[in-house]
């Protein structure tokens, strides 16, 4: 294997959506012949915004010439808390790795990537949405349950 880590730049857009696409079938059990048009259109800006303004950090994984994984944060402010004072808060999305590639420390050197360019920007809230696959690598790199959230369907 010859592993390299990108961070990617807006140039990377379109791998960058393919890969989001993937991501989002593979976590939602859904075939190719599911309409992702929109989903498609909507990551592309997502990311052409969100890669400009600074407010998102994604690394692209390949081996040699294939890729084979991702991650990504993306930023926000919320109001300052006591234990949050500045309100900067990150959250980890679109953590992949394609099946043939786990088990193999991709996800967690992606995950350390992505952390450090949290707190290289000062952020101290980072939190994500695990999936049962993906739950123990975070416990394994100290993210913890959150058992004060709720959310509105």
């Amino acid at each position: 294997m010859d592993l390299t880590y990108i961070k990617a730049t807006i140039e990377d857009i379109d791998i960058l959506t393919k890969s989001r696409l993937e991501v989002l079938r593979a976590a939602n059990g859904l075939t190719e012949d599911v309409d992702m048009s929109e989903v498609e259109k909507e990551s592309y800006e997502y990311y052409k915004d969100s890669l400009s303004n600074g407010t998102h950090t994604a690394y692209l994984v390949f081996d040699g010439n294939e890729f084979v994984g991702a991650g990504g944060v993306s930023y926000f402010r919320v109001m300052p808390t006591y234990h949050n004072p500045s309100g900067n808060k990150a959250y980890i999305m679109n953590m992949y790795t394609k099946p043939e590639y786990r088990r193999l420390g991709i996800a967690y050197k992606t995950l350390e990537l992505l952390v450090a360019d949290a707190r290289q920007k000062g952020v101290t809230a980072i939190s994500l949405e695990a999936t049962k696959m993906g739950r123990p690598l975070y416990e394994k790199f100290g993210f913890v349950d959150m058992h004060n959230e709720m959310e509105l369907p």
